[in-house]
Formats: C-alpha cells, sequence, structure tokens
C-alpha cells in the first residue's frame, strides 16, 4: 500500500466510522506505527480535511468538499444546460469569477447545487434582473465547484470537455 492509498485509507476509516478512532487503531490496520499515523494526519489535516484528534481519537469534524477551478466558455443559451449538467453528476457551482483586462478580477457567490437553485438563477437573468457576469469578458470565466470526491469533480471536467464548455489552456 503506497502512502497515498494509506492516507485515503485512514480518511475512509475515521469518516466512516460512528466513534473516534484511536492513532493505534488505524496503526494496527494499515500495518505502520502510531507515530506514521500522526504524520499522516499532519498531512492530510493539511490537504483540507477536518479531522480533530480528542482523547479516545480522531473524528470527521465536518465533510470533505473536493474543489476545481474550471475554466469555461459559452453562450447564454447554454447556460442552464451548463449549470444542470454541473449539479446532475453532483458538483455544487460555488461562484462565477471572470479576470477583466481593465477591472480585474471580479467574483460573485452562486452556491448553486440543484436543478432548483438552476432555475432560479436562469430565470433572474431572464427577468432582467442582471445579465451573466461572462459577458464582459467574451463569454470566457472560471467556476468554483465543490463535490464529494474527486471521481466526481473528474466525470464534471470531462463532461464539460465532452460538451465543449471546457476551455483547455494551450501551453
Amino acid at each position: 500500500m503506497t502512502r497515498g492509498e494509506r492516507r485515503q485509507k485512514i480518511i475512509r476509516m475515521i469518516n466512516e466510522s460512528s466513534a473516534p478512532v484511536p492513532a493505534k487503531e488505524l496503526a494496527r490496520l494499515c500495518n505502520v506505527s502510531r507515530q506514521v499515523i500522526v504524520q499522516d494526519m499532519a498531512l492530510i489535516r493539511e490537504s483540507g480535511y477536518d479531522i480533530i484528534a480528542t482523547n479516545r481519537g480522531y473524528i470527521m469534524n465536518a465533510p470533505y468538499m473536493a474543489e476545481r477551478v474550471f475554466k469555461v466558455s459559452h453562450t447564454d443559451d447554454q447556460m442552464e444546460d451548463e449549470l444542470c449538467s454541473i449539479v446532475d453528476l453532483g458538483g455544487k457551482v460555488v461562484n462565477v469569477m471572470v479576470n477583466h483586462r481593465v477591472y480585474g478580477h471580479m467574483e460573485a457567490a452562486l452556491g448553486i447545487n440543484s436543478r432548483k437553485k438552476v432555475m432560479g438563477f436562469i430565470e433572474n437573468i431572464r427577468l432582467g434582473k442582471s445579465s451573466p457576469l461572462k459577458n464582459i469578458t467574451s463569454n470566457y470565466h472560471y467556476h468554483t465547484v465543490e463535490a464529494e470526491n474527486e471521481e466526481i469533480l473528474d466525470s464534471i471536467e470531462q463532461m464539460l470537455r465532452e460538451k465543449g464548455y471546457l476551455v483547455e489552456d494551450l501551453q
């Protein structure tokens, strides 16, 4: 088992346990020393997991959400499809961002995690309450997307690529 696989196993065991998981037990199950578990926990926390050490063992304070920023481009007519496709795969569209050559970085919170919220957002745009932020940068914009795990984000990235929404940076 690699270090990465061991850390994923530790995260899974803590996440799935209804009681605190002692470092001694994690060490036994992973066939490593307790000190290795303590080192792994520091790295796991550093990567964004909110794990608390109690006197009875480790507990997950809050569920971890994987996060990725996607650079995308699409028309106004494709906006609903883009957002629905992301939430249908289990993603949450946290925000929209643009980098304007004059105004600089601009960002707006969205918090869209369901079709109902997509429809509400689209309806507000259609009613003329505002226009999409992407319109000031020739449709180019970024979305921060959260999901339960990296596999869901991989699926979202693949879908965006297949639909032609993902902007692939040429290097």
